[in-house]
């Protein structure tokens, strides 16, 4: 079944259109299946990948990390999800309280990209003092969309957020085994050669705006292991990671097909069209992703590093992760 599941990135990897992918498949009685062809890295020296390589998770990091951090503390009565970020952060806009839109903003706005803030911004090239960053992030009269578009910065907050809650970097919250923030403890995939950083990445996030900001944000930053992106995702569908009312807040719409950080199905999305509508998912820009089918008690990952050595290179991602999708419920459904 799962070399039937795997046959749309088999032939991505012999294409080269990617250079390596792993795929993983977990039922919510435990059992799962692996499979995992390609390379780890092509340059500068090749390596082989493995089942055992700690992939950049990316935005993926958003909903395994970050989202299950927020609506945690919403069940331990630490926030409120329809309380301003102000209650968290009452620095905020600091210096234009009367009339700063951000102010408003509430943990559940941002959790579903309901908010005015442009898609991503050069945060980096603004320096690489963390904390610096930061205060920048807090006080910037950022530019207004016309419409809610999916924003780094609404995660960028939700993680300062959290830091201010618990008193405690990111990387301190007790990550199951299999799942880091950066540097991970084992042998990494490479993504891409970074022209800021000039060398090829290897172990050390992606993302820029997170490397600038130390590493550990609520929007990236995140290192798994398919093991312990499955094991996370085996939580969601026996609700042994997640309690009714954060499985609630997770699968429920709040803002179009934006539920609280994740995706639900709709037409076109990245996890196909063959899974049930009680499917939410989450993809990352390094070429990662995490579906979980509620209707069917299944949930699969693909693991790739699409971005090595460039991004500037048509992978075929997009077309790739639906036909995943695809062939995983056919295939197992």
């Amino acid at each position: 079944m799962i070399d039937d599941a795997f046959a749309p990135a088999a032939q991505a990897i012999a294409d080269k259109r990617i250079p390596g992918a792993t795929l993983g498949v977990v039922a919510a009685d435990g059992r799962r299946w692996t499979k995992t062809e390609g390379m780890a890295a092509l340059v500068p020296e090749p390596e082989i990948l493995t089942p055992v390589h700690w992939f950049d998770l990316a935005s993926v990091s958003k909903v395994i990390a970050t989202t299950t951090m927020i609506l945690q503390l919403a069940d331990w009565g630490k926030l409120d999800l329809d309380a301003p970020l102000t209650t968290a952060i009452p620095d905020l806009r600091q210096y234009d309280v009367a009339n700063a839109a951000e102010r408003k903003l509430t943990f559940r706005d941002c959790l579903s990209h309901r908010s005015f803030f442009p898609a991503v911004e050069p945060i980096y090239t603004y320096g690489d003092d963390p904390a610096r960053l930061r205060a920048f992030v807090l006080q910037r009269e950022w530019r207004h969309v016309a419409e809610p578009v999916y924003s780094d910065i609404n995660f960028i907050l939700l993680g300062i957020a959290i830091e201010r809650i618990t008193g405690a970097p990111l990387g301190d919250w007790g990550l199951n085994p299999g799942l880091t923030f950066g540097p991970p403890p084992g042998p990494a995939v490479a993504t891409e050669f970074c022209h800021w950083r000039g060398r090829v990445l290897k172990g050390e996030v992606h993302d820029e705006n997170c490397s600038a900001m130390g590493g550990q944000t609520g929007h990236a930053g995140l290192f798994g292991t398919v093991d312990g992106v499955l094991d996370f995702a085996q939580g969601l569908l026996d609700g042994t990671g997640a309690s009714p009312a954060m499985l609630e807040a997770m699968r429920t719409p709040y803002y179009e097909h934006r539920t609280c950080g994740w995706e639900r199905k709709f037409e076109g999305w990245s996890g196909g069209q063959a899974c049930s509508g009680e499917t939410i998912g989450h993809t990352g820009f390094t070429g990662t992703g995490l579906w979980v089918d509620f209707e069917r008690g299944l949930a699969w990952t693909l693991l790739t590093n699409r971005v090595h050595p460039t991004r500037h290179f048509d992978s075929g991602i997009f077309v790739l992760r639906p036909e995943t999708g695809d062939a995983v419920v056919r295939a197992f459904g």
